[in-house]
């Protein structure tokens, strides 16, 4: 028979329906990089997000122009495919139903 198991805090492995599976805030870790809340309001919202926004590593010209190709491609790709299955559809449906 499988049981299932955790990881106690002590490091030790008790099974899911132990009844010393309880957690306190204690028992989680501080997650790593996380910062504390600075300011808040529409300030604060724009101040954070131009602050991720030089996090960002943007696309070159040229990736940017062949990447955009290859997502229209795709994209027509998808649709006459999809506009054949329907044709073929309709067109057995009234050989079917005429």
């Amino acid at each position: 028979m499988f049981v299932c198991r955790y990881a106690l805090p002590s490091g030790a492995l008790a099974p899911l329906d132990s009844p010393s599976r309880t957690t306190t805030p204690n028992d989680i870790p501080e997650q790593e990089g996380l910062k504390p809340a600075g300011k808040t309001g529409v300030g604060g919202f724009f101040s954070s997000t131009l602050e991720e926004l030089r996090k960002v590593v943007w696309p070159s010209r040229q990736q940017l122009f062949s990447e955009s190709v290859a997502v229209i491609l795709m994209v027509s790709l998808s649709a006459a495919t999809i506009a054949a299955v329907d044709r073929f559809y309709s067109w057995a449906s009234s050989q079917v139903f005429p």
